[in-house]
């Protein structure tokens, strides 16, 4: 990673440099000023998917959802509550595949919910079928470990 680590804001998309030294879950966007960080998970569309997969350099964590899925519906208070643990050093996301069905077809998403974790702009790990908080974060921590 470099010494500035770009961060793209999840609002704006601006992308953004964090300084060395300060903290990371304090930053704010020089473009639109928002938190870079709200500690619940962003919802992205397919542009902004993108944008964080390709130009910033956090791992990104990705969650293929829908809202008629019930076991999605269940994993999402877990989700927001491993998004808490994770950040900053992870972008934590979500993507609701029957509003953006062209990033689940692109990445073959199969059943719901799947979890993608990409890193340096690929697809680094993959789960599916929900899980509670201590084990997505485990998981992430073991796929960054790999």
């Amino acid at each position: 990673m470099n010494a500035t680590p770009h961060v793209v804001c999840t609002r704006c998309g601006g992308v953004n440099r964090l300084p060395p030294g300060r903290p990371a879950g304090e930053a704010r966007c020089g473009h639109c000023h928002e938190p870079l960080f709200a500690g619940s998970p962003a919802n992205l569309d397919e542009a902004g998917l993108e944008r964080q997969i390709t130009r910033g350099h956090l791992p990104v964590l990705v969650d293929f959802w829908a809202p008629w899925c019930q076991p999605c519906q269940v994993m999402a208070p877990a989700y927001a509550q491993a998004c808490r643990e994770l950040e900053p050093r992870v972008r934590v996301a979500k993507l609701d595949t029957q509003a953006h069905p062209e990033p689940a077809a692109r990445y073959g998403i199969r059943g719901i919910p799947t979890m993608i974790l990409f890193r340096d702009g690929l697809e680094q790990a993959r789960t599916s079928g929900a899980m509670d908080a201590p084990a997505i974060v485990a998981w992430v921590q073991e796929a960054l470990r790999g």
